[in-house]
């Protein structure tokens, strides 16, 4: 995977997004130190399709379908994707905290690969060389270039050669990105069980999007509760089938001690730390394994439309 650079991928899509922005309702600017900002605040739904493939580094593709769960349904999408490892782990991941004053936001995409702060990128084996960088920003706030300057220096880029993407939980955009991580949830959840998420070879799942919520703590919810209660992920994987066996019954949200609650409920639960939910309870509703050496197929969890009706608000 030498030859793949993500930032390379997802640049030609932010770049189109800049072509295109009219038309899908984005933003674009450029900052005085040369870095780009697209705003997708007030993006449509073919914005949120291209920010989230931007945040796969061009390695994942998005499309529109419809959940029906049985007295309800809601419009989702549903996300294709090649080399996950790279895609959902090395970009797509939230693990970037950004804080550079009074400025805060979790940075996602292809960027993260460049700046290797993160301790997770000691256990997977992709690099990504390349002298053009792509972040995604989870927030309403826009960048500084004071926050531009930081993020390219720790990427080891010209701040011309920087593209930053951002959109606050609470919009459309941001509903269809956060629904476009159900693949990637799946995975995190395999490799803090132990699993060699390098074995597996390809994803595909669905997920409803949710309708915006009235601010972005509610809405946090509500896309959370998408994935948790209505998320499915399907994935090929090259293992034994002694090590899937271990881990399938742990992978689906219903695993975790915090399952079954709308997560807003649960996060006042526990007085606005988001740190004391189980970090277990973040993966899809439903996951099925096809292992590529044995032909067997694994499947744990189902779908909770009852607790899901609740995003409807």
């Amino acid at each position: 995977m030498s030859g793949i650079s993500a930032n390379e991928r997802a640049a030609l899509i932010a770049k189109q997004m800049i072509a295109d922005a009219e038309a899908l309702g984005v933003e674009a600017h450029t900052l005085t130190n040369g870095a780009k900002v697209i705003d997708a605040t007030r993006g449509g739904l073919r914005a949120g399709k291209l920010f989230a493939e931007a945040c796969m580094g061009g390695l994942g593709q998005v499309a529109f379908t419809r959940d029906d769960f049985g007295s309800f349904w809601l419009p989702g999408v549903s996300v294709s994707v090649e080399k996950p490892s790279v895609a959902c782990m090395a970009s797509q991941y939230a693990g970037w905290a950004i804080e550079i004053g009074k400025f805060f936001a979790m940075g996602s995409g292809p960027a993260r690969a460049l700046s290797r702060l993160e301790d997770l990128y000691q256990r997977l084996s992709y690099k990504d060389e390349s002298d053009v960088a792509v972040i995604a920003l989870e927030g309403r706030k826009p960048p500084s270039e004071e926050v531009a300057e930081y993020i390219a220096h720790k990427c080891k880029v010209s701040p011309e050669k920087l593209y930053i993407l951002i959109a606050p939980t609470a919009s459309l955009v941001g509903s269809v990105q956060i629904a476009a991580r159900v693949v990637e949830t799946g995975m995190h959840k395999m490799m803090e069980l132990g699993f060699d998420i390098e074995c597996v070879t390809n994803g595909y799942g669905v997920c409803p999007i949710a309708p915006v919520a009235g601010d972005d703590l509610k809405a946090i919810g509500r896309a959370n509760d998408c994935i948790l209660y209505g998320g499915q992920a399907f994935y090929t994987v090259q293992a034994e089938d002694a090590e899937i066996e271990r881990i399938i019954e742990q992978i689906p949200s219903s695993a975790s001690r915090d399952y079954g609650k709308p997560f807003f409920e649960l996060f006042q639960a526990y007085g606005g730390d988001f740190y004391k939910v189980d970090p277990l309870l973040f993966s899809p509703a439903e996951v099925f394994i096809n292992n590529l050496m044995s032909g067997k197929t694994y499947h744990a969890g189902k779908p909770n439309s009852e607790v899901l009706r609740g995003v409807l608000g």
